[in-house]
């Protein structure tokens, strides 16, 4: 095995060898050499009078964002790949006339190779500024132009090709798999550039915002949806050979997905409905509450007062009763309970409790005042409650409440009104004991 190694090599490089003997003792290989210094230094002269011209004409004003400016900048980024690009242009030229001349132009389209490899390199590192494109430029661009440049890409390809990989009743070679995972990776890196692209545009236009978060998913599907079936014609799959996938997904949405296939119908009747929306605060029949503050293809997420965060299946909301405080507005009607004494003359208690309230800077005179209301006479005192509208929820009766009981026990206090507190009468028959 090694020396058969060992002579595989050895005639390479002999082969290698006499290559180069030939080139070296041959006037044509001389002659296209020489047109290929020529076209080198021709490309150099002329990138050196057109880059500057260039890039004053391309470069716009620093403070300009108008489209045009937009792609003059875009152009302006490949101005380092003239030079290599000239130079495969003239020796181009220059391979045609030593075609004509001598019947062979070996040497000089190696170099019209290199150079443009060179454009691939440069390319690959100076323009591909996204990490992703940057690192395929750098992996696949670089490597495959170097392949190309020493003529040995279409034995390779070939070789590739004629490799066979099978998964199943599914038969590709490598070349298609090679193919496939590079299409699919760019792919995919441009249907997560076009989603984004489509989600900024989609949130600058005027819709509630349900519909915006509808008709997000569906260009989300859409686009990974198309760039799926794209890959697979790429690398050669036959469609019909996923019917057999396609059925095994049904009988799992049937048997073991079918509560991930509610969810996912249930968000989007939410979605195109609007009974609930990000932003909302809505509380469940089984005591889940709090403010939406993201809704997905399978839960919605709820964020408490304190700020723990509540998984919601989507199918709750579909299938329980749910109080959205927030639909119809931010204004929330809250009320207070407080007693008085019953030495009070309890028909000045409205007026001053109603006067007080009123004048809480979070209080509201709309859809209704502050309306104070006797309810009822206890064991200790006589039972009122006040009723009023603030922008807002009370956050587990910590935050309105809690200012409307100042205001109130400060209103009584200045007042001479006293608050009972629970009192009882023992009675104890046949005397005290002795």
């Amino acid at each position: 095995m090694d020396s058969t190694i060992v002579d595989q090599g050895i005639d390479l490089l002999n082969k290698g060898l006499d290559l180069a003997m030939q080139w070296l003792l041959s006037p044509a290989a001389w002659t296209q050499f020489a047109l290929l210094v020529g076209a080198y230094f021709l490309a150099v002269i002329v990138n050196r009078i057109t880059t500057p011209k260039l890039s004053h004409l391309l470069t716009p004003e620093d403070e300009s964002t108008t489209l045009l400016s937009k792609g003059r900048r875009f152009v302006l980024m490949f101005l380092p790949l003239l030079l290599p690009l000239f130079a495969y242009g003239f020796t181009a030229i220059g391979e045609q006339v030593t075609r004509s001349l001598f019947g062979s132009g070996a040497v000089i389209a190696f170099g019209k190779r290199l150079f443009l490899f060179l454009a691939l390199r440069a390319f690959a590192r100076d323009i591909l500024s996204d990490p992703f494109l940057h690192l395929l430029g750098k992996y696949v661009v670089v490597p495959v132009g170097a392949l190309y440049a020493l003529g040995v890409l279409d034995p390779v390809m070939q070789g590739m090709a004629e490799t066979g990989v099978s998964i199943g009743n599914i038969n590709f070679s490598v070349l298609a798999l090679v193919r496939g995972i590079i299409a699919g990776s760019l792919l995919f890196w441009l249907g997560h550039w076009s989603n984004s692209q489509s989600v900024a545009y989609i949130e600058r236009q005027r819709m509630r915002p349900a519909i915006r978060q509808l008709l997000t998913k569906v260009a989300e599907f859409a686009i990974f949806g198309f760039a799926f079936l794209l890959l697979m014609n790429i690398m050669g799959v036959d469609l019909g050979s996923l019917a057999v996938l396609g059925g095994a997904i049904g009988v799992g949405l049937g048997f073991g997905l079918q509560k991930i296939a509610s969810n996912f119908i249930s968000g989007v009747i939410l979605l195109v409905e609007g009974q609930a929306t990000v932003g909302d605060y809505v509380e469940l029949d089984g005591g889940e509450a709090g403010t939406i503050i993201k809704m997905t293809a399978r839960a919605t997420f709820l964020e408490t007062f304190d700020g723990r965060w509540i998984v919601v299946p989507n199918e709750d909301f579909i299938t329980t009763r749910v109080v959205n405080y927030s639909d119809s507005g931010s204004a929330n009607r809250l009320e207070v309970a407080f007693s008085v004494s019953y030495d009070t003359d309890i028909n000045k208690i409205p007026a001053l409790i109603e006067a007080a309230v009123a004048a809480h800077p979070s209080v509201l005179q709309t859809p209704e005042p502050p309306d104070c209301e006797l309810r009822g006479f206890g064991e200790s005192g006589i039972d009122f409650a006040v009723e009023f509208w603030v922008n807002g929820i009370d956050d587990g009766k910590n935050k309105y409440t809690s200012d409307i009981l100042f205001v109130i026990w400060n209103t009584l206090r200045d007042n001479g009104i006293e608050i009972p507190f629970p009192q009882r009468v023992i009675e104890i028959k046949g005397g005290l004991p002795k």
